[in-house]
């Protein structure tokens, strides 16, 4: 082997953004389309720091025609007087300098999100073109960059009376991400998150690639999220608000229980969406398990012999949203998932219980109301308990006996297994005889399991489809469940191109969403995607995925006779045609499973199969014109 040098002239420095082009992912986590998104948020989440301040009302956000965007306040404006430090102005430092802002002193924020300060000046090193623009002390200031590095000095002119903010253009660069097409959807579905954050701020959508335009303007702030939220829900009450402003930060709180079985929280710090809870969810859950569990026993609502209500039971069917705003947050991580600040769960656990009681208080109708929920809920639990112990012991006694049904493979190393879900024996028996038998193992179930998104725990252990699939996994389940314990990495759908494949998947979403999502997040679960077609000429085979595979497949074989075979089962395949197109993994297309909006995807699951027939109808009819291959 050849000798390496490693030694001072091999030690790479990096100055200013050089660092940050140079490893992207470190600042905005990945480059693909997440990270791309992640630009317009730093961008906008400087105008929202703004608006928390007190000092911006408006926020105007434009898509343009050439795949910019542009963000536009009317905030105080980038400061842009020359720092002594740095020799520049303070808009060229805090477009060129990382850790570089107004939200590290005393002076410039009482509460902000971009407690690192590297947005902005990560947006501009990661930018093909940026153009800053200030508007300030009755002038037009500007300055454009290109890859983080200024191409003008700042230019002065007259501005307009009375006007100030900040304007931020930018063009992701093409040479950083693979895709620089801005979705829609995307863009307002986070914007609207934030504008129900900030209270009487008016933010401005639009995209000049379609003319599609929005607004959104929210006085009633969080108390108008958890009515959006609970929008396709069958509720319980009034939607309750709670707003202190305590010496830690100020606390803003806002809930309603809905007739649904699953829990719906939200938490924010300094308008961050802390996707892990912290401190501020701890101290909210302490503070409600208690304070209903009071109050019960104080009007003898529980009887002096029965047990408390759990946290578990206080939770069934609440959709809450929790938002904190303090002077010095101490998240975990650069992705500030989870709020740190343990005097943060005191504050609010003392105001939420003390107005939370008060609330209970002064309206004992909608307190029994609620108690009944809660009652309901835990009669349920103590019976999904018996069932789940059930389950367990069953799997624990019967040992290597998984159950029947299940054709397990040979290898007891998870990293490497395979467990294929099946509908029917038909399909079954195909892809047990097709499998890999080292690796693969196949589940058939019997026709379609329960719909959990309308059922509890103890009704969903009753089922032997998804009892046999809990202990095939080897998970357990609810707070049993132990993803260390899952048999396989790999648990894949495989299901029919059919109406009822369809269906089948649907329910096996669902059940995993709502009661394995670790599974989800952890990359476990795929759906499998077998063949639609068997173009056949002769001894020449090919196997098209889509109709337009098949319309590319025929063209390109003109003057040939195909025999065309549409399949609308997995069983119509025989096993050596069942491992080549879908269970091969030198060969087959599997679909990872991903939340990438957790909060769009509950509400899908909510409208899809929950109670409420009306939001389901209507989401029906608005995307009925997009499906493809439905038989009916």
């Amino acid at each position: 082997m050849a000798d390496q040098q490693y030694g001072a002239a091999q030690i790479q420095v990096l100055e200013g953004l050089a660092a940050v082009r140079k490893r992207p992912g470190m600042y905005i986590g990945t480059t693909d389309i997440a990270g791309l998104h992640h630009l317009i948020w730093e961008v906008v989440d400087n105008s929202i720091d703004e608006a928390m301040a007190g000092f911006c009302k408006n926020i105007d956000i434009k898509i343009l025609k050439d795949g910019s965007v542009s963000v536009q306040d009317d905030g105080r404006g980038i400061p842009v007087d020359k720092m002594s430090k740095t020799g520049k102005s303070a808009l060229e430092t805090v477009l060129t300098v990382l850790h570089a802002g107004g939200k590290f002193g005393d002076g410039g924020y009482k509460v902000s999100g971009g407690l690192h300060g590297v947005g902005v000046s990560v947006v501009n090193a990661l930018s093909m073109n940026l153009i800053a623009e200030v508007y300030r002390d009755g002038k037009h200031y500007t300055q454009v960059y290109k890859k983080g590095d200024p191409q003008t000095d700042l230019k002065t002119e007259a501005g307009i009376e009375g006007k100030t903010g900040t304007i931020i253009t930018f063009t992701p660069d093409p040479e950083i991400f693979p895709e620089t097409n801005f979705v829609w959807e995307t863009v307002i579905n986070r914007i609207r998150q934030q504008a129900y954050l900030t209270k009487g701020i008016t933010i401005k959508v639009s995209d000049e690639r379609d003319g599609q335009k929005i607004m959104f303007y929210f006085e009633g702030g969080i108390k108008s999220y958890v009515q959006h939220l609970n929008r396709d829900r069958e509720r319980i009450g009034d939607i309750i608000y709670i707003y202190k402003e305590a010496p830690e930060g100020i606390i803003e709180i806002s809930l309603q229980y809905t007739n649904t079985f699953q829990e719906t929280s939200f938490t924010f710090a300094n308008n961050i969406h802390t996707t892990e809870g912290g401190m501020h969810l701890t101290g909210f859950r302490s503070a409600l398990t208690r304070v209903i569990n009071n109050y019960s026993r104080s009007n003898e609502l529980i009887k002096e012999k029965d047990a408390n209500f759990s946290a578990e039971d206080v939770r069934e069917g609440l959709t809450s949203v929790i938002s904190v705003k303090l002077g010095n947050p101490q998240f975990e991580g650069q992705t500030k998932s989870k709020l740190g600040n343990a005097e943060m769960r005191t504050a609010v656990e003392a105001v939420f219980g003390e107005l939370f009681e008060q609330y209970l208080v002064e309206n004992p109708v909608e307190a029994r109301t609620i108690i009944g929920k809660c009652s309901l809920a835990q009669r349920a639990r103590l019976a999904a308990r018996a069932a789940r112990d059930t389950v367990i012991r069953k799997g624990a006694l019967e040992g290597m006996t998984l159950p029947g049904k299940l054709a397990d493979c040979s290898s007891k190393e998870a990293a490497m297994s395979e467990l294929y879900i099946v509908e029917g024996d038909s399909a079954g028996g195909s892809a047990k005889q097709g499998r890999n038998r080292e690796f693969q193992a196949v589940l058939p179930l019997r026709g379609k399991i329960l719909n959990v998104e309308q059922a509890r725990l103890d009704r969903m252990l009753g089922n032997n489809e998804i009892k046999n699939l809990v202990i095939a996994m080897g998970t357990g389940i609810s707070d049993s469940f132990n993803v260390e314990k899952l048999r396989y990495h790999k648990v894949v759908i495989m299901t029919d191109a059919d109406v009822d494949g369809a269906h089948i998947r649907t329910l096996l979403l669902t059940l995993f969403f709502r009661y394995f999502r670790e599974l989800i997040e952890g990359n476990y679960i795929y759906i499998a995607q077998p063949p639609l077609y068997k173009l056949q000429s002769g001894k020449t085979i090919h196997y098209a995925y889509s109709d337009e595979q098949r319309d590319k497949v025929l063209g390109e074989n003109k003057g040939k006779n195909f025999s065309i075979q549409r399949y609308k089962g997995l069983g119509e395949m025989n096993a050596e045609q069942l491992w080549e197109t879908t269970m091969d993994p030198e060969r087959r297309t599997m679909l990872r499973v991903t939340i990438d909006d957790a909060e769009k995807a509950d509400r899908t699951f909510d409208i899809l199969m929950g109670s409420e027939v009306a939001p389901r109808k209507k989401f029906i009819q608005t995307h009925a014109k997009r499906v493809k291959n439905l038989d009916i």
